[in-house]
């Protein structure tokens, strides 16, 4: 089968439990995968494995392990270059549900010389699992329903006792968990995958909090570095020491983008259609006045309610793919137009356990990013700073961070290990930043912020939307990654590579190989 055949034919994103083989500790035993997974297509090459890890690098000589799984799809060329360590985000996303989708896209902008391995961090997937309720519903009656921060005048105090439940029920649910989860140990999980590869230094690329992970197994093995992409990037002084609001720099940019670029298509735009003459001010002027009716009008709807909180998490969470923005402004049409009937069931969620937003419900994104914070205090107005800035940075996202914040400043835990080391860096080999000029998370700035701590460094500015380069693709972008992990050539410092995917396209990066 041609390269090309073969890669139209791949399945898109499952989730799947990842293998069970016999675990070794310092040597992976690669073998057949599941058969949950093999099954999803047979001409997909993954072989799967098991490493037995130090469960508490913190404790000498102790002979307690953890179990990592790992998933690899080998290099297309007849030799590989090595392996590749990848690592998605979140924190808390299991790296395997994602990796089944991107390999194939991954495989491509790297070359095909590699072999590609992923595997599930510690909290995430069935890798020391880190959940706060036996039953999600449960935590939704003890903490209440997410609230955005200006829902209401009360909300703020309301949040704040929210996150203090929280807090409460996650020590008491795993404490025993909590300590062992943290970034540090991560790294070190790593270059122990590295070890059992036998291979001479680290080859990694991470995207959105999987940079953070990066800049952290950089700083604390340097000289163990041969080469390393962090896309999508986390500003670790932020992450490390403080709340990490400098994530919300160009959220609502990215947002008036979105719009710019439906005014720019015309009526191939949904809110453009019967509107000759609006702006995108005037469009987004309509939203907010929407969001602000929501405030006071909530909208009932078969048993379900769209207030201001649900429909704010929507708005913002759709910013991440702009594949996905031709869909999202024919529902923010019907919005404006007042026909919501239409787009309740997308909007609201199906019970109250799911989540309203990925990133704000998820315990394991909670029990590792706040488990590796020193951010602490036990009085509200401690926080009052924070909360100003985050609301100051995005009028459409910064008020939907108060939880977590508010979280962090009361959380019980602390992982093991927490780097507070050398934040000026010299890898033996330089990094490779990526930034996006319109990313809802990962802001530009933060791309150069942590560069300026890795010397020899250079930011690669992605002028495209959503998050991390995968957003929105570019030969450009793809033939830089390709040439620093083939032979180390970075990009000139100031180096901006133009997408070649337009919004409102039907393209996607599988039209890049014609």
């Amino acid at each position: 089968m041609s390269r090309y055949l073969f890669l139209l034919q791949l399945l898109p994103v499952v989730s799947y439990a990842a293998p069970v083989l016999n675990a070794t500790h310092g040597k992976i035993q690669w073998g057949p995968c599941a058969e949950d997974l093999t099954a999803l297509d047979d001409t997909l090459p993954i072989m799967c494995g098991n490493l037995s890890v130090p469960l508490d690098y913190s404790v000498s000589n102790s002979s307690k392990t953890l179990k990592l799984e790992l998933v690899k799809l080998p290099a297309q060329s007849k030799t590989s270059s090595g392996s590749i360590l990848l690592n998605f985000g979140g924190p808390g996303e299991a790296s395997d549900e994602n990796f089944v989708g991107l390999a194939p896209k991954l495989q491509f902008m790297t070359g095909g010389h590699h072999d590609l391995i992923t595997f599930n961090p510690r909290g995430t997937g069935k890798t020391l699992t880190f959940s706060c309720y036996e039953d999600p519903s449960d935590g939704y009656v003890a903490a209440g329903p997410l609230k955005a921060g200006n829902s209401s005048d009360t909300a703020p105090g309301e949040i704040w006792a929210s996150a203090s439940v929280f807090a409460d029920d996650c020590r008491a649910e795993a404490e025993e968990i909590g300590s062992l989860i943290g970034t540090s140990f991560v790294a070190r999980d790593m270059m122990e995958i590295v070890n059992a590869l036998g291979e001479n230094g680290l080859k990694y690329w991470g995207f959105s909090y999987g940079t953070l992970l990066g800049a952290t197994v950089a700083a604390m093995f340097p000289d163990r570095m041969d080469k390393i992409v962090l896309d999508g990037v986390v500003n670790w002084h932020e992450y490390w020491d403080s709340y990490n609001l400098e994530m919300l720099t160009d959220a609502d940019k990215t947002f008036r983008s979105l719009l710019d670029g439906c005014i720019a298509v015309g009526e191939d735009c949904a809110l453009v259609k019967g509107r000759p003459n609006v702006t995108a001010v005037e469009l987004e002027e309509s939203i907010f006045d929407f969001l602000e009716d929501l405030k006071y009008s909530p909208i009932a709807h078969n048993g379900q309610i769209l207030d201001y909180t649900t429909a704010k998490f929507f708005l913002f969470n759709t910013l991440y793919k702009p594949i996905q923005w031709p869909e999202i402004t024919t529902i923010l049409n019907e919005i404006i137009r007042g026909d919501v009937s239409y787009v309740l069931d997308i909007l609201i969620p199906k019970s109250k356990s799911s989540t309203v937003s990925s990133f704000s419900s998820s315990d394991a994104l909670h029990g590792i990013q706040l488990g590796d914070s020193k951010a602490r205090t036990s009085d509200l107005t401690d926080i009052g700073p924070a909360l100003t800035q985050l609301a100051d940075l995005s009028k459409l996202a910064g008020d939907l961070l108060f939880f977590r914040t508010m979280a962090t400043a009361q959380w019980q835990m602390a992982a093991s290990e927490r780097y507070r080391g050398d934040y000026h860096v010299k890898t033996k080999n330089p990094v490779l930043f990526i930034g996006n000029t319109f990313d809802p998370v990962t802001p530009l700035v933060s791309a150069h912020n942590v560069s300026s701590d890795f010397e020899g460094s250079v930011v690669l500015e992605h002028n495209g939307h959503g998050h991390t380069s995968m957003g929105q693709e570019s030969l450009c972008t793809v033939k830089a990654i390709q040439a620093y992990f083939l032979n180390g050539t970075l990009p000139k410092p100031g180096s901006v590579c133009e997408v070649d995917i337009p919004l409102w396209s039907n393209l996607t990066w599988i039209d890049l190989l014609e």
